[in-house]
């Protein structure tokens, strides 16, 4: 099996020392002084679970690695429009491309039993450029339930979680899902093969949608917002919002809303990937985190007046930060 991962910053380059500890060959595209570091000594992974080392071949250029069997797509999803180019000299004709991102993917209606199956979500996938950079029939959907951060160019600080849910936007249990869910697997990480992956993403989401946000927004934690009545409330109305557009998109995912507060309690001061995201000056994920599913409550007809209104002050907030 031969993985490129592209985007091999703190999730891309786990999974691709991962893989290669399990004997994949394995090509991380990285940048920066991160590339450089790999290349002078590898990817060093810390974890409380035993800290590890791997040595995968590291570039910049996708065309030195060539075709593939899978590519594991790191990047963040506001950089999908562009990826076309790099991904193009990874493919061959069975070539899978894995997207690990958060919110709602490009290939929601695709192989679904709907009357939405033809459906483009303009927010997640503007005029169609994403669908043309990664062809929905290579895409494997991947929920990611590990936290990693770069402690430094090269060191990846694993903080909990191994799980990493795969599935064909069809429900089929496919070879190809087989076969990278055994590598991961033995690479010690978990990744079962859901016959109904969208339960996990809206599973996912149902934090996502209210803590990056409101963390953007005020600057606090996840803990910070759990602790604060008013702001609880409103991330109990934000999740029950969501639940509902899901509901009419005919999932339902089995958890509820206390289970799912109690979680992010569980997570202490951890400050979002949108909070750390604004801090660096970088875009805020929030197309397909949030402006998505206010779009699908207009596809279906579900009012969702708190989730509205956070979009509105959350997109203000990101073309001033933009715009800056």
């Amino acid at each position: 099996m031969k993985v490129a991962v592209l985007g091999a910053g703190a999730i891309g380059a786990y999974v691709g020392a991962a893989l290669h500890r399990a004997g994949v060959e394995v090509h991380l595209i990285a940048r920066g002084p991160h590339l450089k570091k790999i290349r002078e000594s590898g990817v060093r992974v810390v974890s409380p679970r035993g800290d590890f080392e791997a040595r995968p071949y590291a570039t910049d250029n996708p065309a030195e690695v060539g075709p593939v069997d899978h590519v594991f797509l790191g990047l963040k999803a506001n950089r999908y429009a562009d990826a076309g180019p790099m991904v193009k000299p990874l493919l061959h004709d069975g070539t899978t491309i894995i997207a690990a991102q958060n919110g709602i993917p490009w290939w929601y209606f695709h192989g679904m039993d709907s009357r939405y199956r033809d459906h483009r979500i303009n927010s997640v996938d503007p005029g169609g450029a994403v669908s043309a950079a990664l062809p929905v029939d290579r895409a494997v959907g991947c929920v990611v339930y590990a936290a990693t951060e770069i402690e430094s160019p090269g060191v990846i600080r694993h903080l909990e979680g191994t799980r990493f849910s795969i599935g064909e936007p069809t429900g089929e249990i496919s070879d190809r899902c087989v076969g990278f869910s055994q590598a991961m697997i033995a690479g010690g990480l978990k990744c079962p093969v859901e016959p109904d992956l969208r339960k996990d993403i809206w599973l996912k989401l149902m934090g996502n949608i209210a803590f990056n946000p409101i963390s953007a927004l005020t600057r606090a934690t996840m803990a910070g917002i759990c602790r604060h009545r008013d702001t609880r409330e409103l991330v109990t109305r934000m999740m029950r919002e969501t639940l509902d557009v899901a509901a009419h998109l005919g999932s339902h995912p089995e958890i509820s809303i206390e289970r799912r507060l109690a979680g992010a309690e569980r997570a202490g001061e951890h400050k979002t990937s949108t909070l750390q995201d604004l801090e660096k000056g970088k875009p805020m994920e929030l197309d397909v985190i949030l402006t998505a599913v206010v779009e699908l409550a207009d596809l279906t007809g579900v009012e969702a007046p708190t989730l509205r209104v956070v979009a509105a002050l959350a997109d203000l907030l990101n073309d001033q930060c933009t715009a800056a």
